[in-house]
């Protein structure tokens, strides 16, 4: 079977014993699983969805290939289906937010996030650069609950106020040290500096150097470390 955002079929030796049917998931989630042909978890999947499940901040190190995507939409999912969306929550205030590098590694996680939240009733927005500004501040003015974007078109929007991450539940920051090689700590700050205190938190990066254990440091609560890079 293949897991979103894996260039091709991965060998059964790859998997572990753990099957998603295990985890107890939503039953709105555990069909999309289904259509993606998920059975049994990938490493990285068997030791970050129990412990982000129960609720703990991650700090995952895992390669791209590994099925982390689907390790972090998964629990992201799941952690939203299970609570009531707040009453006053403003209609631009997405629940979830994921951070990525490039618009090319967004537009990968929108599209398995389509496949694995299809039946979930969860609406997504993108925001990166490059393409109709005003087509995205209509959508995210009219509002999404998972938000998926790069920081610069993020702060982007939050300057204009297009979007409000005063409700944001879950984050998380994928390929965070490419975020770093890229030069996007300044605005990665100010991101969190809009978030809520109380939140969810994973970060996912394929090395775990001195800059990127201090971002995790900023941006998590004693986080379950997972490494699964070799």
């Amino acid at each position: 079977k293949a897991t979103c955002a894996d260039p091709g079929p991965m060998s059964d030796t790859h998997l572990s014993d753990i099957s998603f049917t295990h985890l107890h998931l939503p039953e709105s989630l555990a069909r999309g699983i289904a259509d993606a042909g998920f059975e049994r978890c990938t490493p990285i999947q068997a030791q970050t969805l129990p412990r982000a499940l129960a609720g703990f901040d991650i700090a995952g190190q895992a390669q791209t290939g590994t099925g982390k995507t689907a390790a972090f939409l998964v629990a992201m999912y799941s952690n939203l289906l299970r609570k009531e969306a707040p009453a006053d929550r403003p209609v631009n205030a997405p629940r979830a937010l994921i951070i990525a590098p490039t618009r090319e590694l967004a537009v990968q996680i929108h599209h398995d996030a389509e496949i694995l939240g299809q039946y979930t009733g969860l609406t997504l927005g993108l925001a990166f650069g490059g393409v109709d500004y005003e087509k995205q501040r209509r959508i995210l003015e009219e509002g999404v609950d998972v938000l998926i974007g790069t920081p610069g078109r993020l702060i982007d929007h939050m300057e204009r106020r297009s979007v409000d991450l005063s409700a944001v539940e879950f984050l998380v920051l994928d390929e965070a040290d490419r975020m770093l090689d890229m030069g996007f700590l300044p605005p990665l700050r100010r991101i969190l500096a809009a978030l809520p205190r109380e939140r969810q938190t994973l970060l996912l990066s394929a090395t775990f150097s001195k800059e990127v254990t201090s971002l995790s440091g900023q941006f998590t609560r004693n986080p379950v470390t997972v490494d699964v890079s070799s």
